[in-house]
């Protein structure tokens, strides 16, 4: 899952902390996370928290140089993308894109959160199949600990791929960003029944240990207090998220603040050209269904998946599913159009995933049948597409001719 927080510079890896344990890089971003508690005046919202457990130079999550993108547990990854399971994921979408660029005449195309490097590995190896000539390949990425990797698989393109530190003032390209919306933090909102409240982050109480004299537990007034632990504390707020109204009692969901910042910021700087993003998520409807009360939260390890955010952070990956209808409606105030909305197994097939297969090991099926399958990343995984200045005609993009869901949004 390819992660982007801010919109600006890259986070870069505090300097010593390359070898340090994750046990104890964990233990550094508690006390960290506590001192934050401390400056904000005892309670720290959770998006500011999901921030630094996931970007954190040195210490967070994706900045910590820790091997995360891999298909299994066996090698120390903690999940698995579409562009790791099979090229054929980064095969479909360059056939999206070389659309995009022909029609257009554009020659670059700009990746947010590039992760292990293997999407921009295959797109790039497949526009030079197709023949279609790019100038350039610029990332967006804020850990250096990615970059790194990224330069070191990607050195073959040589100065075909760029870095960049900040984004382009204006932007005429292919955007593209796989599973990068989803870690972008988060804003927690309870609803008690009678008000909305705004979940944070709290240090726990805690006790010095007991010691024995005699029979008797007594407090020991010298001995080393461990580190508070976290906890969450709600507070009284103005923000409500959709359909408000329909929420029951005790629900938790997520509202998306910066995804909807990000989107908006792109959009508006996009002169000429068009982004797709592939995520897991809903439109708003199904996002904030009632029966979804407890929000999408989760966090991911060692391909194992538990509910909670504030234990070991920096170990484990955060996400939240997106809402889909909020990013649509960003990126079109901001002056783009929509131009697709639909299900990741019917872009790819859209985009000429099954005439692959036909030319493929037979190891390919497996992997592309996860893709595909309404059970496995198929149905969940969308595609969110909006452009500006490019002439699709009336029958659209090409990942969207046919299973558009544009009016679900």
């Amino acid at each position: 899952m390819q992660r982007v927080n801010r919109l600006s510079s890259p986070g870069r890896d505090a300097p010593g902390l390359a070898d340090i344990a994750g046990g104890e890089l964990s233990a550094l971003l508690h006390h960290r996370v506590l001192a934050a508690i401390g400056a904000a005046g005892g309670w720290l919202a959770f998006d500011r928290y999901m921030a630094m457990a996931l970007y954190e130079p040195g210490l967070g999550y994706y900045a910590r140089g820790a091997r995360i993108f891999g298909t299994g547990p066996a090698g120390g990854s903690d999940f698995v993308t579409a562009p790791e399971l099979t090229p054929l994921f980064g095969a479909a979408l360059a056939a999206q894109i070389a659309e995009v660029l022909q029609l257009t005449g554009l020659d670059e195309v700009i990746e947010f959160g590039a992760g292990s490097g293997a999407l921009a590995e295959q797109v790039l190896g497949a526009l030079a199949g197709r023949g279609t000539a790019l100038r350039r390949y610029a990332i967006v990425e804020l850990p250096g600990a990615l970059r790194a990797r990224q330069q070191q698989r990607l050195a073959r393109f040589g100065d075909t791929v760029h870095w960049l530190d900040e984004w382009p003032p204006a932007i005429e390209a292919v955007v593209i960003g796989n599973e990068v919306l989803d870690a972008m933090p988060v804003k927690l909102l309870h609803f008690d029944g009678r008000a909305w409240l705004e979940r944070g982050v709290i240090a726990a109480a805690v006790e010095s240990p007991p010691f024995v004299d005699g029979g008797a537990s007594h407090a020991d007034p010298g001995a080393a207090v461990a580190p508070a632990g976290l906890t969450f504390a709600d507070r009284p707020t103005a923000l409500r998220p959709p359909r408000a109204d329909q929420a029951l009692p005790g629900a938790t969901v997520e509202v998306h603040p910066q995804a909807e910042a990000f989107v908006a910021t792109l959009a508006a700087r996009l002169v000429r050209g068009a982004a797709f993003f592939v995520d897991y998520g809903f439109p708003e409807a199904e996002y904030y269904h009632p029966q979804r009360h407890q929000g999408t939260l989760m966090c991911h390890r060692a391909h194992r998946a538990d509910t909670d955010p504030l234990a070991e952070p920096g170990t484990k990956d955060i996400t939240a599913h997106v809402n889909f209808t909020a990013l649509a409606l960003a990126a079109q105030e901001a002056g783009a159009e929509v131009v697709g909305y639909t299900s990741q197994a019917r872009f790819l097939m859209n985009c000429g995933l099954l005439d692959s297969l036909g030319d493929a090991d037979a190891r390919m099926l497996a992997p592309a049948h996860k893709l595909l399958a309404e059970h496995e990343m198929g149905e969940l995984f969308k595609v969110l597409a909006f452009a500006r200045g490019v002439p699709f005609g009336s029958a659209g993009p090409l990942g969207f001719r046919a299973g558009d869901r544009t009016h679900m949004l």
